[in-house]
């Protein structure tokens, strides 16, 4: 999508020189060759770079007439990016540590007075995400976290938003909370998933006394591989799914056999679709009460989505009952005999 409206314009203006005069290869004196322009808008302002690009002119030297961009330059900006490495450390923060979503930060940006669109933000953050992948060459970090409790319990759990595309594969300590490394699969094989788990097991300067992750027989190899004498166990809520599938499948079963019975909604609002007698408001809202109960699924293994909806009904069957027993209920509700879950 192209962009709709300008860039704002430059708050301040900013020249940047490089701090090496000499080539780093050869020693020869590095000549000034041209200048480039450049526009970031970070946190507290928008600014305009005028960067200064010096090249080797010695045709002996590996680094003949390759650019040599100012030192500063990489402590502002990733390369060829319009925003500023504090933007992009504001988006990480956001969603890792204060677990924000996409629309909170962009509001977020918003409120800063940073103009950026909701899209930005996810391209952002993808740029974190590949900065996260980083980390374990920090070893000063990974130091400061890790020595304080002696040990390390690593957690490996892939994340697909969309089938078929690349699994973002997060390891981190569940002690500390931590992401130790962060990176991006489109093929996850256990040779892959080992190899991530030996750079970790490398880092790290204590030993790491068990695993976590879901199961997924690519991590079970991977590990069995990479960390053969640790524990490896899964975690509470891939375990308990795991051991509810059996119920979780006949209550499905029932709640489709259920559905089958609960039909003729559409009818009955038809019927009372021109009335506005206080009838006709009554049974609008029982068929706004079938309807809810019908898409409110649960959120299983806890919620069992069969077990809800029978339970709803119910609710609703008997409501009707009591309304009859009263003897004040209109002609068309006897139609709601078909909801009864002991249809």
């Amino acid at each position: 999508m192209a962009r709709t409206t300008p860039r704002p314009m430059p708050t301040t203006m900013q020249t940047l020189l490089p701090l090496v005069r000499h080539c780093p290869c050869c020693g020869t004196t590095m000549w000034a060759a041209y200048h480039n322009y450049r526009t970031l808008t970070t946190l507290e302002a928008v600014v305009r770079l005028t960067l200064q690009i010096r090249r080797c002119l010695n045709a002996n030297c590996p680094q003949f007439r390759k650019p040599y961009r100012p030192e500063a330059e990489g402590r502002l900006a990733l390369p060829k990016h319009e925003f500023g490495l504090d933007v992009i450390a504001f988006v990480g923060t956001r969603r890792y540590a204060q677990h924000r979503s996409i629309p909170e930060i962009h509001q977020a940006w918003v409120d800063h007075g940073v103009a950026v669109a909701p899209r930005t933000v996810t391209n952002l953050f993808e740029r974190y995400e590949e900065l996260l992948s980083l980390t374990l060459q920090d070893t000063e970090r990974l130091r400061r976290i890790t020595e304080p409790q002696g040990r390390v319990l690593l957690a490996l759990d892939g994340l697909q938003p969309d089938v078929g595309h690349e699994v973002l594969w997060v390891i981190r300590d569940c002690l500390s909370g931590e992401v130790l490394l962060a990176q991006s699969l489109l093929f996850a094989s256990h040779t892959d998933l080992a190899a991530l788990l030996r750079r970790v097991h490398q880092a790290v300067r204590v030993p790491i006394v068990a695993v976590v992750s879901d199961g997924q027989r690519s991590i079970r190899k991977a590990v069995q591989a990479a960390l053969p004498t640790m524990p490896h166990q899964l975690c509470h809520f891939h375990y308990l799914r795991e051991a509810a599938k059996p119920m979780y499948e006949a209550d499905r079963h029932a709640k489709k056999e259920r559905k089958k019975r609960v039909r003729g909604v559409r009818p009955l609002e038809r019927h009372i679709e021109t009335r506005t007698d206080p009838e006709a408001e009554v049974i609008r809202g029982y068929c706004s009460a079938v309807r809810s109960a019908l898409t409110d699924d649960g959120h299983p293994p806890l919620a069992a989505a069969g077990l809800t909806l029978h339970a709803r009904l119910s609710v609703i069957v008997g409501s009707l009952e009591r309304v009859e027993k009263r003897g004040g209920c209109p002609s068309p509700c006897n139609d709601f005999s078909a909801f009864s879950p002991r249809a």
